[in-house]
């Protein structure tokens, strides 16, 4: 029989509780904010220093945003690069951690030294613009899914996982009679899917919010993903015309700080809508990948 907590446990779990309330309702006030501006007029925005509640209810700025395909675009552009960004790191991570979580692996400590100093030290700027251009990466979406095709992080969190496999499976696949590549893709990646969700997750959010490497290597304004075109809009919202920009049409007119509001929601939900199918498996992936060193 559960015996009841003391009255001091109680307390301590009560004020566990309301402070982790209040950190949440922190943490959530500024998104509520900027979702309830975006659905309201400029009038209102000017007016109140906080909107939680809308009540001038207004589409203007959503229609705004897509009155021209720019945006469109844009999240086009965005979701083709985390996609084939996402699937191609993955590819390359779980290939290399597989390999080196084999303690048979000669030269194994060098490698994983070599993969931890690139967390530590890196080339910079200017050796790294001169490698894309050397590459002819200018003006492709190469150049903003190549150079960071892997992260050490990840790398270092699937090789980990895979060391906490029982020996077991992979002997008595060899015994069986399979290979490497069949131990991989038969027995290894479907024990792993907790972590492979959680890697991929950590990556598409890094190909999402795709922004430096966009203005650093893509000049075609049409590659821009939409976190370059959110620059764009919250910095000029303000100064935008149609006659200037080609963004509003003759009937749709920029309000500019629900405008700012709006196209901040439209570049954060599909990334926030992708998360609860991913849910499940974080917190085990990158839990059970931080066991082992």
């Amino acid at each position: 029989m559960i015996q009841d907590k003391s009255w001091g446990s109680r307390l301590f779990d009560g004020i566990n509780i309301a402070l982790l309330a209040l950190v949440g309702l922190i943490t959530v006030l500024p998104f509520i904010h900027v979702l309830a501006g975006s659905f309201t007029t400029t009038a209102e925005l000017a007016r109140k220093q906080l909107v939680l509640i809308p009540t001038e209810f207004s589409l203007d700025a959503y229609r705004y945003i897509f009155s021209t395909s720019t945006v469109i675009r844009s999240i086009g552009v965005s979701v083709y690069i985390t996609v084939v960004g996402t699937v191609f790191s993955m590819l390359l991570t779980v290939l290399m951690a597989f390999g080196l979580s084999k303690k048979t692996l000669r030269g194994r400590q060098t490698i994983m030294f070599l993969v931890v100093f690139t967390m530590l030290f890196n080339g910079g700027l200017i050796p790294s613009f001169i490698v894309v251009k050397s590459l002819g990466l200018i003006d492709s979406y190469g150049a903003l899914i190549i150079p960071s095709a892997m992260s050490a992080f990840n790398l270092i969190i699937m090789r980990n996982f895979f060391q906490n496999l029982p020996d077991g499976l992979e002997e008595s696949a060899k015994i069986d009679g399979a290979g490497y590549w069949s131990i991989l893709f038969r027995i290894v990646i479907p024990l792993s899917m907790p972590a492979i969700a959680t890697i991929s997750l950590f990556y598409a959010v890094n190909y999402w919010n795709t922004y430096f490497q966009a203005v650093m290597y893509i000049n075609d304004a049409a590659k821009w993903p939409v976190q370059v075109i959110l620059r764009q809009i919250v910095i000029l919202a303000g100064a935008l015309t149609a006659d200037t920009t080609g963004w509003a049409t003759e009937d749709v007119l920029p309000p500019a700080q629900s405008i700012k509001m709006a196209v901040i929601v439209v570049a954060t939900v599909p990334i926030l809508i992708v998360y609860p199918f991913l849910q499940k498996h974080f917190a085990k992936g990158a839990l059970l990948g931080s066991i082992k060193g």
